[in-house]
C-alpha cells in the first residue's frame, strides 16, 4: 500500500505549526476535546491520507494560493508514520484526561507537542527520523 503521493513540504510544516498551537493551547487549559478533535486530526491524516487531513485542507485553500510554487517534493510515507505516532500519543493524552490521569494526560500531550514544535520552529520531523531509523533497521524484503 502506498503512502500516497509526495507532497510539498512547506504543507506538513504549517500543519505542525497549527498542531504546536492546538498542543500548546491544550496544555494551557487542560481541555480535552480539544485534544480529542486533534487526535482525530492526526487519524485522518495517518490513517486515511494526508491530503484529507483538515490542516492540510486549510492549507490548500488559503495558504498555497499565496505562495510560488515548489517544485520541491518529500515522501509522504515518513510523514504518515509520524501523524499516526502524534495520533498514538495524542489519544493516550485524552485518555489521561478523561479517566482522571491528568499526570497521564499532560506528559502525554507534551510530548507531542515538542515533537510538533520541533517540525514548526526547526523543520525538524521527529517522527519521520524515527520511520528513517526504523526502516533502516527492519529486515528488508527482496523483489526477486
Amino acid at each position: 500500500m502506498s503512502a500516497g503521493p509526495a507532497v510539498d513540504p512547506r504543507g506538513p510544516r504549517f500543519q505542525a505549526i497549527l498542531t504546536t498551537i492546538v498542543l500548546a493551547v491544550v496544555l494551557i487549559t487542560q481541555w480535552w476535546p480539544l485534544l480529542a478533535a486533534q487526535t482525530v486530526v492526526f487519524a485522518i491524516g495517518a490513517f486515511i491520507g494526508l491530503k484529507q487531513s483538515p490542516y492540510a485542507l486549510i492549507y490548500r485553500t488559503l495558504v498555497a494560493p499565496r505562495l510560488k510554487p515548489s517544485a520541491e517534493r518529500e515522501d509522504a510515507a515518513p510523514l504518515r508514520f509520524a501523524q499516526s505516532v502524534g495520533f498514538v500519543f495524542a489519544l493516550v493524552g485524552t485518555i489521561g484526561f478523561v479517566t482522571g490521569l491528568t499526570v497521564l494526560g499532560i506528559v502525554a500531550t507534551a510530548f507531542a507537542l515538542f515533537a510538533a514544535f520541533l517540525n514548526a520552529a526547526f523543520n525538524f520531523c521527529l517522527g519521520c527520523e524515527m520511520y528513517l531509523l526504523l526502516k533502516r533497521f527492519s529486515p528488508t524484503t527482496s523483489a526477486s
